[in-house]
């Protein structure tokens, strides 16, 4: 796909032209210079468009090893992959050192350069831009979309502009959507779409760092400072023959820490929009310190977004003693999240690669159970025996009674149990049997859902 980046000064608006040109809150906007840190890309279809366009962090030179030129090195490999850049100033501003150096590098690239002046609702100060020599801007406004014809006339001249889809195209296209979802047959197999998987967790415990080490390049900025990453970055990959759109995200600090800091609060809302976004989620502990209260509570909210989850163990590289740890995680997952009780849980290291064709084989099996759908006659041979070894309690004297019970759906297991009284089921008889049920159909991996439905009583004339 043809791609398109965008490159300039920190603050010159250059994340809220990519927003505007995908038509949705596609990256983090902040008046604070610098949000932008990774490079983010995203498909676009501007205007009959289709491109592939990359946002950057701002281009400067800074001493080597330094977190801003960690930043200017993630522009220049994108600039790298570009077919074409849009090279983005200030016009409040003019013409600064840092446009000059910038100039200097898109000019080295030998790549062709679309150049536009951003904020030009206002007072502009365009009097010398000719000598970073790339002729007259195209004059934009990104926050009131002044310009955007003529930023599209000249897209047009390297992007060749799709022809309008047809009546019949549409039509085509809506009637195999409602067949995907619809698509409950025995021939409808979920692994046919990309697996949608985020890498989730506290600060600093290597989410990044897993996230090159699984894509095998720097793709997301990494280092000993906590909280590099703040938009959720997105980029394609494979397990095997299975397309994987895998996303890197903000660690997820407690609200305390975050409430009141805007920027805090946009890269936790990216966050918890990659975990309602996701199939399954890899939740990273470090094995040094796992299952800390924050870590439970991330663990929860993915539970409670009926999410497949994977418990990764960072870090396993700096654990001293691992004679019997895992079993010892593995009884602390079981005991404080009831809710994922059995969720795969894996030691790796992003540092050293171990442990990571486990944890995909882990992605592999929550997936599959998250998927899981189970027949009615072996659910209820299933409730039969479970029903022998446990009966339900009694309540005023009346034994709460379950008839039978059937799947309504998938993504995640989904169950609903009908009979009599029934809203007075004890919460430690429904974990009986969900546990029954992850044991019996290997349903592990993934939060199971349960709905009651009581059977209406005939002499009740309400």
């Amino acid at each position: 796909m043809f791609t398109l980046v965008i490159v300039g000064r920190p603050n010159v608006g250059k994340s809220r032209l990519v927003n505007r040109l995908a038509g949705r809150h596609a990256a983090i906007v902040h008046d604070t210079p610098g949000v932008t840190r990774d490079r983010q890309a995203v498909e676009v279809s501007f205007d009959g468009l289709e491109f592939r366009l990359i946002d950057t962090a701002g281009f400067e030179e800074a001493a080597i090893g330094s977190l801003t030129a960690r930043m200017t090195g993630q522009t220049v490999t994108a600039i790298s992959e570009a077919d074409v850049l849009l090279f983005i100033i200030d016009a409040r501003d003019g013409v600064t050192a840092g446009d000059e150096i910038i100039a200097q590098a898109l000019r080295r690239s030998g790549k062709p350069v679309i150049f536009a002046a951003n904020k030009c609702e206002g007072r502009t100060n365009l009097e010398d831009v000719y000598g970073l020599g790339f002729g007259e801007p195209i004059r934009l406004s990104a926050e009131h979309g002044i310009g955007m014809g003529e930023l599209s006339e000249a897209l047009e001249e390297h992007i060749p502009r799709s022809a309008p889809p047809t009546e019949d195209e549409l039509a085509a296209e809506a009637e195999a959507e409602e067949i995907a979802e619809e698509a409950e047959d025995e021939n409808y197999d979920y692994r046919d779409k990309p697996l949608r998987l985020a890498l989730v967790g506290r600060p600093n415990v290597g989410k990044s760092s897993l996230f090159n080490y699984l894509l095998g390049e720097e793709r997301s900025l990494t280092g000993p400072e906590a909280g590099l990453t703040r938009d959720a970055i997105t980029a394609p990959w494979r397990i095997e023959d299975r397309e994987v759109l895998l996303h890197d995200t903000a660690g997820l600090r407690k609200k305390a820490r975050v409430a009141g800091e805007a920027l805090e609060e946009m890269s936790v809302a990216s966050t918890l929009s990659a975990i309602r976004f996701a199939d399954c989620v890899i939740l990273l502990l470090d094995a040094m310190a796992p299952f800390e209260k924050q870590d439970l509570t991330i663990a929860d909210l993915i539970a409670r977004e009926g999410r497949s989850i994977v418990f990764a163990l960072n870090k396993w590289d700096l654990v001293p003693d691992k004679a019997g740890a895992i079993s010892r995680f593995a009884e602390m997952r079981d005991r404080l999240l009831p809710q994922v009780a059995g969720a795969p849980l894996v030691a790796v290291s992003a540092k050293t690669g171990e442990g990571l064709e486990r944890l995909l084989a882990a992605v592999t099996l929550a997936d599959a159970a998250w998927n899981r759908r189970v027949t009615t006659s072996a659910l209820n041979r299933f409730l039969e025996e479970a029903l022998q070894r446990h009966a339900t309690p009694a309540v005023s004297g009346r034994r709460v009674r379950i008839r039978y019970m059937t799947q309504v759906k998938a993504r995640p297991p989904s169950f609903t149990l009908f009979g009599n009284q029934l809203d007075a089921l004890p919460d430690a008889y429904l974990r009986y049997l969900q546990n029954g049920l992850r044991e019996n159909f290997d349903i592990k991996g993934t939060p199971l859902r349960f709905a009651v439905r009581n059977s209406r009583n005939p002499y009740d004339r309400k």
